[in-house]
Parts: structure tokens; C-alpha cells; sequence
């Protein structure tokens, strides 16, 4: 066989191993989307941090199957639910998971390097790339941001504005040494939408209207450093803020 040929055949081999790993749970990779149904809050909800409470028994849960970066040693397994009301938007965690920590106390402080949850969401229907990003540790400590550019353009919201977002959690507020057993640890928490309205446009929830969104899990400065996702990032380094790579969030 001539040169050439032969030169072809190895550079095309060695660009297709050198190409982006797509990971997940199942080594598989959704072919559109992921899109979550989300239903009307029907009657009253306590926040408690109970998964097993009756208000969320027939929402349906997401699950968070996809991991960025290398694999980590122990992979936490994730559940996430959704409700709203004409004002407000509640979610819920779960997390089956090891290596646990919460150091952060403070608002606004590092907390997805503690075992941490994070929402990101785009309100606006007229600018699905827009978004705000609330992570909350182990501990119940949030972080809340309206990005308008990832790293480029964004406004961390003022504490006080934050506090106004209720928050329940399982665990106790600070977390260290770490849990190395297997613990089941959730969170759960209530948004006003009227808080979100000061920092930047939200289509308000109503039979139909669509959001984007992600659901996540980390913990990067743990013993166990994870990066899950619930829709794939395409992506081979961690990143979560790709807005390009949203899911769907339907109201119902």
C-alpha cells in the first residue's frame, strides 16, 4: 500500500481516540433532551426536608445519571422533584452519597466544593440562555446568581434577597470531618418568583410554558470529587454553566 494512504488511515485512527469522551451512568447518550413535567402545587407544603411526605408522592422525580470529568470512586445517586404555584417555585434532592461534607456557612461562599445540589434555570422564555444558578450544600447554605454570560456577566444576589428563598435540610449546617458511610441526605426548598423579578425577566409558570434547566450534583473539593448532570453536557471538562445544554421544564 503507498505512504499516503496508509499516513491517512493512522491520523484518522488517532484523532478518533483523541476525540471527547461522552460519560454516563449507562454509557449511553440521550439522543434529544430530557424534558420533566412539572405539576401544579395542589393544597399547602411544609418544608421539612421529607422526601417521603405525601404533598410530593406522585411528582414524578428526575434522575441525575450523567458524570463530567473522570469517574469518580464512589458515584452518589441523585433524585430531584419540581412543583409550583402562581408564585412560587419548590424543589426537592435526595442523595444517596458518601464522602460528605459542609464546611461553607457562609451565603454566597463556595459551597458546590462541600457535598452540594444545584438548580440552574432560565425563567425567561424570550432568553433561555440566561439563568440563575442556586446551589445549596448539605448544609442548607445557598448560592444565588443571575448570569447573563457565564464567567463574563453575572450578578451574584444580595443576601438578604436570598434568605428570602426557604430552605430544609437533613443534615446538620456544618459537616467535617467528613461521612465516609453511606447517607441518604436531602434537601428541599421554596423560590419566590417576585425575588427572581428584580434581577431579570421570569415567565410566570402556567400550563404549557416551557423553561430550560439543569439539574446537578457536586462536591468538588471533597475526597470524592463528582460533577453529575441530569441532561448531558457535552463538554470534557466539568462545567456547569452551559446554558446550551439544558433541558426541558414543562408546566403543567
Amino acid at each position: 500500500m503507498p505512504l499516503l494512504p496508509i499516513l491517512h488511515v493512522f491520523l484518522t485512527a488517532l484523532l478518533l481516540l483523541e476525540a471527547p469522551i461522552r460519560h454516563s451512568i449507562n454509557e449511553q447518550m440521550p439522543a434529544v433532551e430530557n424534558t420533566y413535567h412539572v405539576k401544579a402545587l395542589s393544597g399547602n407544603i411544609t418544608l421539612d426536608a421529607d422526601w417521603d411526605k405525601s404533598v410530593w408522592s406522585d411528582v414524578e422525580a428526575v434522575v441525575l445519571t450523567h458524570y463530567m470529568g473522570q469517574k469518580p470512586a464512589f458515584s452518589p445517586v441523585t433524585h430531584a422533584k419540581l412543583m409550583y404555584d402562581e408564585n412560587h417555585i419548590y424543589g426537592i434532592f435526595r442523595v444517596q452519597d458518601k464522602f460528605i461534607q459542609s464546611k461553607v456557612v457562609e451565603i454566597n461562599g463556595n459551597v458546590s466544593g462541600d457535598s452540594c445540589v444545584e438548580f440552574f434555570f432560565s425563567p425567561d422564555t424570550e432568553n433561555p440562555l440566561k439563568y440563575f444558578n442556586l446551589e445549596i450544600n448539605a448544609g442548607g447554605v445557598p448560592l444565588l446568581h443571575y448570569v447573563k454570560q457565564p464567567r463574563k456577566n453575572y450578578e451574584v444576589i444580595a443576601p438578604e434577597s436570598i434568605k428570602k428563598i426557604e430552605i430544609a435540610h437533613s443534615m446538620p449546617r456544618e459537616v467535617f470531618p467528613e461521612i465516609t458511610d453511606e447517607t441518604v441526605w436531602t434537601i428541599e426548598f421554596k423560590v419566590p418568583l417576585d425575588m427572581l423579578r428584580q434581577y431579570g425577566p421570569v415567565t410566570s409558570p402556567a400550563p404549557g410554558v416551557r423553561w430550560k434547566a439543569n439539574f446537578y450534583k457536586t462536591g468538588s473539593q471533597t475526597s470524592n470529587p463528582n460533577y453529575f448532570t441530569w441532561n448531558f453536557v457535552d463538554n470534557p471538562r466539568p462545567d456547569f454553566h452551559l446554558p446550551q445544554f439544558f433541558g426541558n421544564l414543562i408546566f403543567d
